[in-house]
């Protein structure tokens, strides 16, 4: 980056951050864009250039995750399936606390994935987002599966266990148990989803 370049992601940044704070204290209903305009000592036309709406200012943190699938898949090793390389990114997110897991219990992560899974203008944006990741991912697994239709559902079905996963682990979090004591039924909670993604529901 240049110094431009540079200088416009830091005002990006640190507009954001004051943003979801505003969010969180006062409520995302309650803050105008008026009043983070004025709390970031910039114009109401500076702050458009940088974020488009209201809520890009609020979801910028998810955003940033956004065609992480479809990367993932294209980055994949030799060797190893869209399938495989899915399963172990979230094994890892899960690992590292990733918020995009639903496994991290920080207050604020708490505070801010109930914020954005209580407003449904920010339920309705994350929706378009997964939307989106369902399409460009059905296009990094198009390749690989026998024609469009198949590879479309294949996307629907992974990320669906993804959000399930995470949302899951979200709920366990707020209901009082720890990240840490979580882990390892997050883990095994992974693995048999993505091995149902594998071999199908079985009948019993």
């Amino acid at each position: 980056m240049g110094l431009r370049e540079r200088k416009k992601q830091r005002t990006f940044d640190a507009v954001s951050t004051l943003a979801i704070d505003m969010f969180l204290a006062r409520g995302f209903d309650n803050v105008s864009v008026s009043d983070i305009a004025a709390a970031a000592e910039i114009s109401r036309p500076t702050l458009f250039r940088y974020f488009r709406s209201k809520e890009d200012l609020a979801l910028n943190r998810l955003a940033d995750h956004a065609g992480e699938p479809a990367r993932v898949v294209a980055a994949r090793s030799a060797g190893q399936s869209p399938l495989d390389a899915l399963h172990q990114h979230f094994l890892d997110g899960l690992t590292r606390r990733d918020p995009v897991t639903g496994l991290n219990d920080n207050p604020d992560v708490l505070a801010y994935h109930n914020m954005v899974f209580s407003t449904p203008a920010l339920s309705a944006r994350v929706e378009e987002f997964q939307i989106r990741d369902e399409q460009s991912l059905a296009e990094a697994l198009a390749p690989a599966a026998p024609d469009t239709m198949m590879a479309r559902l294949a996307s629907a079905q992974i990320l669906a266990v993804q959000r399930v996963l995470a949302r899951v682990n979200w709920q366990r979090l707020r209901e009082g148990e720890s990240a840490a004591a979580l882990y390892p039924s997050a883990t095994e909670s992974a693995d048999r989803a993505f091995e149902q993604l594998r071999t199908g529901i079985r009948a019993s």
